[in-house]
């Protein structure tokens, strides 16, 4: 039998732990402030108008979201697929999964306006509305992980966490299937492929494995702890799947709208007349976020600072490409009517302008720091962390 895990509590002196607290509080104060100014004022502070009506607050929660599905995939291949060499890091793995799912929840309710009728959304559910359905995907997803995490850390209940994760595993495919498919069926232009569901798989593992890994380094810096060459290559070639994957769907989504005649106006937009968009493509998604992290990942000497480059280059390209998916997406006119000509005073034909303020920044941001906070709470509060990084691996079932 494999060896038996110890976990323990975030190790460092209180005052140096209330420090880190506070610094992870900016962010999360931040954003609070930013979305009272936004509540009391109304959107008309922010960039957002009737033509974008998802800014850059949904950039970074719909990142969050993404991310957290995939950071769960750590804890999936140690206790559904049997890789016992990720088990010790299992529960920090689904921590960070609800952590990240947190954080970007909270800023799409925020963001939402009128959030204090939130109320009205849960208790009146609209069954026929994909963003209504979509909260029974978060709420079971975060249910399952929950359970997954508590079967994985109560001794009497070890016996039932293989059932528990097959359960969050499939939920978690159930989720990121969705919000790809949220997009894939959307009828705008740069969106309606159905290619977006296994897209957002693909960015899904690549993002909550970069943004993991980055957690799990920092939690080892605090704590001065090293980490094995072993598990660092482990880490540096599952990162470079997830690359390599997600950067052979974003070319072929690309591909497939370029060669279909009804939509290559759409690739040229995305590719060369975009703008800002079209840089995003090439030098944030595709360079920064895809060729040269792999390139990183596939090619340089197995090191702590070598992967957390490459991981920090993934979530800048993730954040790219989520800018693009979703005010691109808006911002490229939409044609009501193909094959006829079209005329009103509401942008027809035009490539509508946004330009992000900073309370929506801000309120992107609080997101990411409100995840911090739970990482950094729970961890102090909780025996998440392995006393060992790797497990002598014994008979398999």
């Amino acid at each position: 039998m494999a060896e038996s895990i110890v976990y323990h509590e975030l190790a460092g002196p209180s005052r140096r732990y209330w420090g880190l607290l506070a610094l992870l509080g900016v962010p999360l104060a931040l954003g609070a402030a930013a979305y009272f100014y936004i509540e009391h004022y109304g959107h008309i502070v922010t960039g957002m108008d009737n033509q974008i009506v998802w800014g850059m607050p949904h950039v970074i929660a719909v990142f969050l979201v993404v991310a957290a599905t995939g950071a769960l995939n750590i804890a999936m291949a140690a206790s559904v697929f049997g890789k016992t060499s990720y088990k010790p890091l299992a529960a920090l793995s689904a921590l960070v999964s609800l952590a990240l799912l947190a954080g970007g929840l909270a800023v799409l309710m925020l963001d939402l306006g009128r959030s204090d009728r939130m109320i009205v959304a849960i208790t009146q559910l609209n069954s026929q509305s994909i963003f209504a359905l979509r909260v029974i995907l978060y709420d079971g997803f975060m249910a399952s992980v929950g359970v997954y995490l508590w079967f994985l850390l109560e001794r009497r209940m070890n016996r039932y966490v293989k059932p528990a994760a097959i359960l969050a595993f499939l939920w978690q495919l159930l989720l990121i299937t969705g919000t790809g498919l949220e997009f894939g069926f959307n009828f705008r232009e740069v969106y309606d492929s159905v290619l977006y569901a296994p897209m957002f798989i693909a960015f899904s593992s690549a993002y909550g494995t970069a943004v993991f890994v980055l957690i799990l380094f920092a939690v080892c810096g605090w704590e001065q702890r090293p980490v094995s060459d072993a598990l660092l290559r482990r880490l540096k070639n599952l990162l470079g799947i997830f690359v390599g994957a997600s950067l052979f769907f974003a070319v072929l989504f690309l591909s497939s709208k370029y060669e279909l005649a009804r939509s290559r106006d759409v690739a040229r937009f995305l590719l060369v007349d975009g703008g800002v968009y079209a840089v995003l493509v090439w030098l944030g998604q595709i360079a920064i976020g895809g060729i040269v992290p792999l390139a990183l990942l596939l090619w340089s000497k197995v090191s702590r600072a070598t992967i957390s480059v490459a991981c920090a280059l993934v979530v800048l390209g993730g954040l790219a490409q989520m800018y693009v998916t979703l005010i691109g997406g808006q911002a490229y006119p939409q044609i009501l009517f193909p094959g006829m000509v079209e005329s009103s005073s509401f942008f027809d034909g035009e490539i509508h302008p946004y330009t992000p303020s900073l309370p929506e920044v801000l309120l992107g941001l609080g997101g990411v720091g409100l995840a911090a906070v739970i990482v950094a709470v729970a961890l102090r509060a909780l025996a998440l962390l392995p006393e060992r990084f790797e497990q002598t691996a014994g008979p398999q079932a």
